[in-house]
């Protein structure tokens, strides 16, 4: 098994626990029988190496879905490199990936162009395979109870509140007892799709406040600059009165903030992402098999989370190299099933695809040549 770049001890007792269950729900069964998907799929008889490349977002559950894809289908090594999503893109149309996480679907304009890997004239897709919440995550010493609306956030992230006793966090914080200190801004340093589902959440509701279209890249000069989930996460370790946006597999230990979604400070939660994008379309206009998602970022329903993202397994509709095709198609079939999205939602705090959305991502991976 190789999970590249996820060489921590964390990292090896989810590969190991997720193997372990695997097995375990095979005892009983018929132990001379191929493993195989519901969609029939013999993984038994796959094998070569698959390159993936791109959300670091999906790091914890490439992780998990990598470990137990391996556990059934053995003569496959998956490599995932979490690069992040704009750098997973980039790889993916220039062929140096097989497939690319990416927390942000294709744009019109990727779309417009060719890709390396992909048969002449077939396209990408892109397939929800990960749906998580974003944290406003902080570290204020004393502060263990914040809630923010998406105006505050705004004002924080662009640099217009610069202390954290501003009167706009006070007016929603009323018994917290915040320090007449300077707000430590993090944000990604990289293209990033976390970044660009913040953005779009702040535009959709603090459209003045924030001033600017939504973008994988930070449009801000504030505050410090990192790369990549771990890299965010790893500077809220040693930064003080800070605050950053982060997808939640990735906030660890830091103290995260309620949102007030309509009237309502709302805690955040897996389910409440999920609600989000159950209350979403298909977005219009593109291939049969393509599921972008046009998030409700102004859904108020009860624990509903708006700063949610839904991030995708980018794939071609047809391989030049059907060998290759045949790879990606079992590894995503794996990963677009039951058992990867509980063991994923598990691990990595994300919600399980619904029973309607992973049908609609099974039917689009059978597509793939």
């Amino acid at each position: 098994m190789n999970i590249k770049r996820i060489g921590t001890v964390a990292a090896i007792a989810i590969a190991g626990a997720v193997v372990l269950s695997s097995c375990a729900s095979n005892e009983g069964g018929d132990a001379g029988a191929a493993p195989s998907s519901s969609s029939g799929t013999d993984y038994s008889k796959l094998s070569g190496t698959l390159t993936g490349s791109g959300s670091s977002a999906q790091q914890t559950a490439q992780a998990t879905w990598t470990a137990g894809f391996q556990s059934v289908a053995s003569g496959v090594t998956v490599n995932y490199s979490p690069d992040g999503s704009g750098a997973g893109r980039k790889n993916f149309i220039s062929g140096a990936a097989d497939f690319a996480g990416s927390d942000a679907a294709l744009s019109d304009e990727e779309l417009s162009g060719s890709f390396a890997a992909c048969a002449a004239d077939s396209k990408a897709i892109d397939i929800p395979v990960y749906i998580s919440p974003i944290a406003i995550a902080y570290k204020v010493d004393g502060v263990k109870d914040l809630t923010l609306d998406a105006k505050t956030i705004a004002g924080i992230f662009s640099g217009k509140i610069t202390k954290w006793n501003d009167s706009q966090i006070s007016s929603l914080n009323k018994d917290a007892k915040l320090p007449d200190a300077n707000i430590t801004v993090v944000h990604r340093s990289d293209d990033s799709g976390t970044t660009e589902n913040f953005s779009e959440y702040l535009d959709a509701n603090a459209k003045d406040a924030w001033g600017k279209e939504p973008s994988q890249t930070f449009p801000y000069q504030v505050g410090d600059a990192a790369a990549k989930t771990s890299g965010v996460a790893s500077s809220m370790a040693s930064a003080s009165n800070a605050i950053t946006y982060i997808d939640d597999s990735g906030a660890g230990d830091l103290d995260k903030a309620k949102l007030m979604v309509g009237d309502k400070a709302t805690e955040i939660s897996a389910e409440g992402a999920a609600k989000v994008v159950a209350d979403s379309e298909v977005a219009s206009g593109r291939e049969d098999n393509d599921l972008a998602i046009d998030i409700n970022r102004e859904d108020t329903a009860d624990n509903a989370w708006p700063l949610v993202l839904v991030s995708y397994a980018i794939a071609c509709q047809e391989y030049k190299d059907a060998d290759k095709g045949k790879l990606v198609k079992g590894y995503l079939d794996y990963v677009v099933s039951k058992d990867a999205q509980d063991a994923a939602a598990k691990e990595a705090k994300s919600a399980a695809l619904s029973s309607d959305l992973s049908e609609k991502a099974a039917k689009a991976v059978a597509s793939i040549k």
